[in-house]
């Protein structure tokens, strides 16, 4: 056992690594939500340390605000309905033996690891456009007009966008959890006449319960803050504004900080609720 010297010992040398991490997360965190009470105003010369809750006020009070809410979440619900389904779908797949199992499944997983900048800009520009595209050579070959998605369809295009990109982390982890699957279960269910979808429905699916979790937690915490596949493809128009790219849109393209500081807090607090909902859906299921 540890004695009381060797701990103090221990907290001592983590210290330095406890307080660079505190200050990291800390003092941006506190800068901004200090600008979100003052007017500042930076090209324009204005500062004025306090104005009170006008910042907030005026951010929530925008029109802008709610249909940036309203996308926010209608873009996270349809990615993560989109991610989860065909990770399950994918993870069973996989699971099955094949001829070069390893080589596709390193394939599924490959676009996770693209940049999300590179892969908005190689579906916009590959796969997307309305004249070179390839999807519009297909649309084509089958004798239909090509489909200009990021104007006719532009909130459809960028969660095809994301749920690529989130894809191969949900059949990852779902993969994982169905090769813990005991198969002696399965095997006497299906002696037992249990059709594939029963055996899939009443088996399968509850254990996979805790996985789906975990992934909708993790993937929901990072798609709130949703912003270079946006800014890439259609830089917030025709309805594609979200939360996260109206607080740049304040921050950057109106230059005001104070306004954007609020915003920003306002993006913390409603992603740490979601988050506190999830976890608590999260724990529910580990413990059941």
């Amino acid at each position: 056992m540890a004695t009381k010297a060797s701990q103090s010992a221990a907290r001592l040398m983590m210290a330095p690594a406890v307080v660079l991490l505190l200050g990291w997360m800390l003092v941006p965190l506190i800068t901004t939500l200090y600008f979100s009470f003052a007017d500042f105003r930076p090209l324009r010369g204005v500062f004025e340390p306090w104005i009170g809750f006008d910042n907030y006020e005026r951010f929530v009070s925008s029109s802008s605000f709610w249909d940036a809410v309203t996308t926010t979440l209608v873009m996270v619900g349809a990615i993560l309905a989109i991610t989860v389904t065909l990770g399950v779908l994918l993870a069973l797949l996989l699971d099955k033996p094949m001829f070069g199992q390893g080589v596709v499944r390193i394939l599924v997983i490959a676009p996770f690891f693209v940049m999300p900048t590179v892969s908005a800009l190689v579906w916009k520009n590959m796969m997307m456009d309305p004249v070179n595209g390839v999807l519009s050579h297909v649309w084509r070959f089958f004798g239909a007009t090509p489909h200009d998605w990021l104007v006719e369809t532009p909130l459809l295009s960028i969660i095809l966008i994301v749920s690529w990109q989130w894809l191969p982390f949900a059949t990852l982890i779902l993969l994982t959890a169905v090769q813990s699957l005991d198969g002696e279960q399965l095997e006497a269910a299906e002696m037992d006449g249990a059709p594939p979808l029963k055996r899939f429905w009443f088996i399968i699916l509850p254990h996979l319960a805790r996985a789906i979790t975990i992934v909708t937690l993790i993937q929901t915490i990072f798609l709130l803050s949703i912003f270079a596949e946006i800014f890439v493809t259609t830089q917030g128009s025709f309805g594609t504004r979200t939360l996260t790219y109206l607080v740049y849109q304040r921050v950057l393209e109106s230059q005001n900080v104070g306004l954007g500081s609020a915003g920003g807090i306002i993006a913390v607090i409603l992603a740490n609720i979601v988050a506190i909902f999830l976890m608590r859906i999260v724990g529910k299921n580990l413990d059941a």
